[in-house]
Order: C-alpha cells, then sequence, then structure tokens
C-alpha cells in the first residue's frame, strides 16, 4: 500500500525498530520511516488493546504513539527519523517515568 517515490539523492540513516535494524531516508518521520519498512501497528490501546496506526500523519490525531530512545507516548508523524534513533511500538499505556 506505502511506496516510496523514487530519489536517489536522499541520504540513508539507519535506526532500530523493537530491537531490528532498519533504514529510512533523511528527512522522513518515524511514521514514514516505521510504515516504509512495513510496521503497521505503531501501539495498542490501553485498556482492549486495538492495535493502532499512523492516521491524519500532521499530528491532530494521536494514534502514532510509539516510545523513542526509551521516552513513551511520542508522536511519530511530528517526529524527524535520526540516525541511531531506538523506536519501539507502544503496548498498551506509558508506564511512569518513561
Amino acid at each position: 500500500m506505502f511506496r516510496r517515490l523514487p530519489d536517489g539523492q536522499a541520504p540513508v540513516v539507519t535506526f532500530t525498530i523493537d530491537g531490528r535494524s532498519a533504514t529510512a531516508r533523511a528527512g522522513d518521520s518515524v511514521a514514514a520511516a516505521l510504515l516504509a519498512n512495513g510496521v503497521l501497528v505503531c501501539r495498542r490501546t490501553p485498556i482492549s488493546e486495538t492495535p493502532r496506526a499512523p492516521f491524519c500523519l500532521m499530528g491532530v490525531c494521536f494514534e502514532c504513539l510509539v516510545r523513542i530512545d526509551g521516552i513513551g507516548s511520542r508522536q511519530a508523524c511530528m517526529t524527524p527519523i535520526r540516525d541511531g534513533m531506538r523506536v519501539e511500538t507502544q503496548p498498551g499505556k506509558r508506564e511512569p517515568g518513561r
């Protein structure tokens, strides 16, 4: 469903998704990088554990919350990807202090 447009000029950055190595293009949001790497579920709801995915991709809906570098409930669509970033999908609610 999501395919990249050809762009050979964008530098490649490496990051991890749930501990596995992945690549993205510099300038991508974390949400775009996740989708480009086949990750469709960013988080699960706290009560019913319903899977949620990026929806609006502009910071309005809060469906794309992930843990970035150990900090939970970060909006993936509003955060630019950077080299060495650790991204984790978020199961349920954010734990205090994380």
